[in-house]
Formats: C-alpha cells, sequence, structure tokens
C-alpha cells in the first residue's frame, strides 16, 4: 500500500503543478464556460472545479475541455459512482467530492481518473489512506477547524497533504497557502456572480493574477 499511496500522490501533484488556487465554479450558463475558463487561465490559473450543482455543469466541462485544452478541467461535488462516470465521459480529468464513500474510492480505481476526497477529521483521514489516497480535500475548512486543524494533522500524517475549501478567501488564502501540508486552496470568489453575468473577463483575470501572487507570498 505504501508504494500505491506514493504512486496516487505524485499522479496528483502532476496534476495540480502550478495551481495554489483552485477556483471552484458553480456554471449556470455553458455559453460561459469558455470564457470564463480563458480569462482563469490567462490569470494563472489552470486547474478549474466545476462543481456538479447546476444543470450546466456537465455540458461545461465538455466544452471547457474540448475548447480550451491549456486548462486541466474537473469536476467537483461529486456525490456518486453515475456522477463520476458522467464526469469522466464530459472529459473531466479529475473528481473531487465533499466527502468520502467507498463507493467513491471504488469508481476512482475502476477508473483510473484522479480522485480527490474531502476529509474534516483524524479517522477520515486513516480512511482515505486505507484506501491509497494522500493528497485530500479538507472541506469544511473554517468550520472544521481551520489552520489550527491542519497544523495538527501534520504531526500524525506528515505524508498527508490537503486542499482546504470552505470559507478561504482573499483574506486568509496567504496564510493557508504557506502551511507546508497544503497543496493548493480552493476558493469561490475567484468568479464573483456578477463579473460573470457582466462578462467581464478582464476583471476575473486580474482577481486571478492576485490570488497567486498572494499564494505565492508575492
Amino acid at each position: 500500500m505504501p508504494d500505491k499511496i506514493a504512486e496516487t500522490a505524485a499522479a496528483t501533484d502532476r496534476l495540480f503543478a502550478g495551481a495554489p488556487v483552485i477556483p471552484v465554479l458553480v456554471i449556470e450558463d455553458a455559453e460561459q464556460a469558455v470564457p470564463l475558463a480563458k480569462a482563469l487561465v490567462a490569470g494563472g490559473l489552470p486547474v478549474l472545479e466545476i462543481t456538479l450543482r447546476s444543470a450546466a455543469a456537465l455540458e461545461a466541462i465538455r466544452r471547457i475541455a474540448q475548447g480550451v485544452p491549456e486548462a486541466v478541467v474537473g469536476a467537483g461535488t461529486v456525490l456518486n459512482p453515475a456522477q463520476f462516470a458522467a464526469a469522466q465521459l464530459a472529459g473531466a480529468r479529475f473528481v473531487i467530492a465533499p466527502g468520502s464513500t467507498d463507493s467513491l474510492y471504488a469508481a476512482a480505481k475502476d477508473t483510473g481518473l484522479t480522485f480527490v476526497p474531502a476529509v474534516a477529521t483524524a479517522s477520515e483521514i486513516m480512511r482515505a489512506l486505507d484506501h491509497g489516497f494522500s493528497r485530500l480535500k479538507f472541506f469544511p475548512a473554517e468550520s472544521s477547524g481551520g489552520m489550527a486543524a491542519l497544523k495538527s494533522f501534520g504531526g500524525p500524517f506528515p505524508a498527508v497533504k490537503f486542499c482546504p475549501t470552505g470559507g478561504i478567501s482573499e483574506a486568509n488564502l496567504a496564510a493557508y497557502s504557506a502551511l507546508p501540508n497544503v497543496f493548493a486552496a480552493g476558493g469561490s470568489w475567484l468568479a464573483p456572480k456578477d463579473r460573470v453575468a457582466a462578462g467581464d473577463w478582464a476583471g476575473i483575470t486580474a482577481i486571478a493574477k492576485k490570488a497567486v501572487a498572494t499564494a505565492k507570498g508575492s
């Protein structure tokens, strides 16, 4: 199992390399998917999580996968194997869940698609390790102990790295990103609804660039 954990971690690290922040996107209109993706990529955020919280989500993934090859598009808020399969069919390169279940772990192993399960407790981290996963979403981050919890996890789980999501904002991004066991942070503030509705893609690119600089401490 240690070899499997290391192999899975390395593959995940390669996929998310150069992405200190992951935009968590709810796309209501698939027509907005490609210009939004291009705006975020231009701002230095190529890894995009399209949450399955709208009817347009799978079509948005499909359009980004086909129309923005420089983006690494994935599906978020995946709750069951059927959604996992649908996301893969749409062209998702990774799947992120708000929790972790045996059926989702099995789906990840069956498909070979990069999977980032969510955890909030030490027991859930141990369960993820049992399934061969050490790159995990910490969710909901702020209400589950925030930075203090992540620091505490570092002792017993030195090989595990996290993507905190839930309550992450421009105000606390730098502090989260500075933690040694954080490989990226997820946030929804990167694509404000009013800017998306207005087609203010330049404004979204500017937000993305600022987030990258903040996460890198520059």
